[in-house]
């Protein structure tokens, strides 16, 4: 169904993202690509999809690639696009409506299908994916993980032969991770091929034919399913690569009780007009401790630390730093918040001079020391939206790290890392902490939670 023969790319600059890769995969198999972040799977999703090479001008592809007997470099996108069905990380990037579902028919509508064939196949898409909820929906009311969903959605409405999946997972919340699972395993039982670009491994363990690991733009190792599963402790590490069994949470819970010194938030209510989101919610944090704030997507966290940032005005409630009370436009001047989508937050032409934006007095050490940390040195003169998604990641980490405000958030601040890196977010997030921050983080990463955290709040 796809061959990949020799595939040499290099984007603008003369950086090598893939190296001489050859691969093959069978119609109905379902194909994990894994690695460090940054070692080329998301490059080479974009080979099978045809993003490459017609939307990389300047950049240089040599070697074959063909999907179902089309040679992709020769073929129209949009006629790649009726055999190849893209869902990729950031989903806002693949949305061209203001609700679900004209979202659900967009495809379908721009392929010309008769109205009669497009309700049907919305109405199979909505029964089998079990999405009654994201119906007649505007997408700006939704949660990053129901945009994921939605993006998925409105690709399996289309109906194509292929699917290639950029880090599905990344917003996604437990429960909806074992939905995109089920999902999963439903188009391989429809005989479709799958490409699934992941870190989170647990959840694919057992739909994947194989395993495909890159590293520096290579392919190192290709996996039968049971060789992946047999790894060993030491041997997933020495790759870089995430627990292959689910993490489970095992912290206190946030104490609710009033406290002088630290954080303390009390009965606070929020609200988008008349859509109540939370109400009389409490807890209290101390300088030095990590609050880990849980919940299904859509339960009310980003709502809830847009709050607690000033963004968002509180309908009812207190919120208190040391004893004092805090308006929106005060906390705004103590707060940084880490955004779960990092594009909103990025603003230089370069690494270090988004580092210097954030905090003009911070010294060139300073800088230097921060990047070295988040292994983004060698990135310091590239443009911050050329990164990987988990550079840009990182990026964003650093900018709050020298922001120096006294209350740090971080919402989904793993999403799109890689094993090593969310060792290195989670050292940052402790010393951040034991420098005598507050630090609060959004996250449905349980295996950064169970290493990083104090307590928990369950919304």
């Amino acid at each position: 169904m796809i061959s990949i023969q020799n595939a040499v790319f290099e984007y603008t600059g003369g950086h090598a993202s893939l190296d001489d890769v050859c691969l093959d995969i069978a119609a109905g198999e379902c194909v994990l690509l894994c690695g460090e972040s940054g070692c080329g799977k998301t490059t080479l999703t974009k080979t099978i999809n045809g993003l490459i090479p017609h939307f990389s001008e300047g950049s240089v592809l040599h070697g074959m690639v063909t999907v179902d007997g089309l040679i992709v470099a020769d073929t129209e996108l949009y006629e790649m696009a009726k055999k190849v069905g893209s869902v990729f990380q950031n989903p806002k990037s693949q949305f061209f409506n203001l609700d679900s579902d004209s979202e659900l028919a967009f495809g379908l509508e721009n392929e010309g299908a008769e109205p009669s064939y497009i309700e049907k196949r919305i109405n199979e898409t909505v029964r089998q994916l079990h999405i009654e909820k994201l119906q007649s929906r505007s997408i700006f009311a939704m949660s990053g993980g129901e945009k994921q969903t939605l993006a998925f959605a409105s690709v399996y409405a289309m109906n194509p032969t292929i699917f290639v999946l950029d880090e599905p997972s990344a917003n996604l919340d437990g429960e909806a991770i074992d939905q995109l699972r089920k999902q999963i395993a439903l188009l391989k039982s429809q005989g479709h091929t799958i490409i699934i670009a992941e870190h989170r491994l647990y959840f694919l363990v057992d739909v994947i034919d194989k395993a495909v690991y890159m590293r520096d733009g290579k392919i190192e190792h290709i996996f039968s399913a049971s060789e992946f599963v047999a790894l060993s402790e030491e041997q997933r590490v020495e790759l870089g690569l995430r627990g292959l069994t689910a993490s489970a949470i095992q912290l206190p819970t946030a104490s609710d009780k009033s406290t002088e010194q630290g954080l303390f938030v009390e009965n606070l209510s929020c609200a988008y007009g008349k859509n109540k989101i939370f109400q009389n919610l409490s807890f209290s944090l101390r300088a030095g401790e990590v609050l880990a704030v849980v919940g299904n997507n859509g339960v009310g966290k980003s709502t809830l630390i847009r709050c607690l940032c000033g963004l968002l005005k509180e309908q009812a409630g207190m919120i208190r730093l040391n004893g004092k009370a805090l308006k929106s436009k005060q906390r705004q001047k103590l707060s940084f918040c880490v955004m779960q989508d990092v594009n909103h937050q990025l603003f230089s032409d370069s690494c270090w001079g988004e580092c210097e934006i954030t905090n003009p007095d911070a010294t060139p050490e300073e800088i230097e020391s921060v990047l070295n940390q988040l292994q983004l040195l060698e990135f310091k003169d590239s443009h911050p939206l050329a990164l990987s998604g988990g550079q840009k990641q990182r990026l964003a980490v650093a900018t709050a790290m020298l922001s120096k405000k006294e209350i740090i958030i971080f919402d989904e601040p793993t999403s799109g890392l890689d094993y090593a890196r969310m060792q290195a977010v989670s050292k940052i997030v402790r010393s951040v902490a034991e420098a005598g921050h507050i630090v609060i983080v959004v996250s449905h990463d349980k295996e950064f939670i169970s290493r990083s955290c104090d307590c928990v709040l369950s919304l």
